[in-house]
């Protein structure tokens, strides 16, 4: 078997403005296609005009390939040696950053062609399936700036069936540390003891000592993890926030591959590893990771708001993962989020999401979905 072609396709959700944080509303879908007929399909979370241009490229020479022209006529099982060779090939203008998010999206479809190959799910090709069911937790974004809206947003997540939510954090959380602490108790209040809640602090503070102030108050609500508390160029500030005894999480707002995330883990001393699969370097660079995870007694929960396609992605990793974990599950009203597959992936009604058994991803992209949203 070979791989004949990388398909680019570009969806956008019409009228969508960017003018928030969410990348659910614009999406970029890679189809390697083979000549046994086999396709592979993955998304990523980048810049879709960008990822274009790493792939279809031509060559400048053998330090700087295009995608496409490395992989191309080459055997898709060999997914480890194909690694090898986009990064190699990409060391004069890639090693991090978008070119490793290009990178990626071709290895997760390497992976859902070989489950398809042999008829099993990436799970159980990555490891051993430990599990059939995992624990979704929703992002609430944006999380409001009353105590109406908090409870207001928070159901919307509730409606959804889900029994742990993320908070999202806001920029003036820095600066009105008392409405923040009114906030942060009423959505505990609201939800009560049984719903898991942690906080998304999206970088909101731009030194530790915005942070800090309000560690007391998370510790109080329980909050079980805070994650991207400060700019992923500040190390050090990361481990300002050690003490408290809530873990602190980072790396999914821009890390790529193992190498940058040791440096998190070990001078930001984090506590959780949130690499995004579709970013990180994919299934192949996600589980080195997990294994320097491992050895460092931490732990490795994987970033995803994106659209089904990104959760069942996460899925099949969480399924094999040595400890369990929760999945991320995105609360986005973009129109993009759910229809992309043709498969839902509802949260049960005890708040758990089954993990897709059929071979690769274990889903499909929906036809009328691309062709309603894709830009030509």
């Amino acid at each position: 078997m070979k791989i004949t072609d990388v398909e680019v396709i570009k969806l956008r959700v019409p009228g969508w403005d960017a003018a928030t944080f969410d990348g659910s509303y614009d999406d970029v879908v890679i189809k390697v296609h083979t000549d046994a007929g086999i396709v592979g399909i993955a998304e990523i979370d980048s810049v879709p005009e960008v990822i274009r241009a790493i792939i279809e490229t031509p060559s400048s020479h053998t330090g700087s390939r295009g995608l496409r022209e490395c992989v191309v006529g080459q055997d898709p099982l060999d997914i480890q040696g194909l690694w090898e060779r986009m990064y190699h090939s990409t060391r004069y203008f890639g090693r991090r950053g978008c070119v490793i998010h290009a990178i990626s999206g071709i290895d997760i479809a390497l992976w859902d062609i070989k489950g398809k190959a042999e008829g099993k799910s990436i799970a159980d090709l990555l490891g051993k399936k430990r599990r059939t069911r995992l624990k979704a937790y929703g992002t609430v974004y944006p999380l409001g700036e009353t105590e109406d809206q908090v409870r207001a947003n928070i159901d919307r997540g509730l409606a959804l069936g889900l029994r742990a939510i993320k908070l999202a954090a806001s920029e003036f959380w820095k600066d009105d540390i008392d409405l923040t602490g009114r906030l942060i108790s009423a959505a505990r209040k609201h939800v009560g003891p049984n719903i898991d809640l942690m906080i998304d602090a999206v970088t909101a503070w731009s030194k530790a000592e915005d942070g800090l102030p309000l560690m007391d108050l998370f510790a109080e609500n329980k909050i079980l993890w805070l994650e991207a508390p400060l700019e992923l160029d500040d190390v050090e500030g990361h481990a300002r926030f050690q003490g408290w005894g809530i873990p602190i999480g980072g790396g999914d707002l821009g890390l790529t591959t193992h190498f940058e995330f040791a440096d998190i883990l070990d001078r930001g001393k984090c506590d959780i590893a949130q690499p995004d699969i579709s970013v990180v370097g994919g299934y192949s660079e996600t589980m080195r990771l997990a294994e320097m995870v491992r050895q460092r007694g931490k732990r490795l929960v994987p970033h995803a708001y994106k659209t089904n396609l990104l959760i069942a992605t996460n899925m099949q990793f969480l399924a094999q993962h040595l400890t369990e974990e929760p999945c991320e599950y995105a609360t986005s009203e973009s129109p993009l989020r759910q229809e992309l597959t043709r498969e839902r992936l509802a949260i049960d009604s005890d708040g758990m999401l089954t993990v897709p058994d059929g071979p690769g991803l274990g889903v499909s992209l929906d036809p009328a979905a691309i062709e309603k949203f894709r830009v030509r």
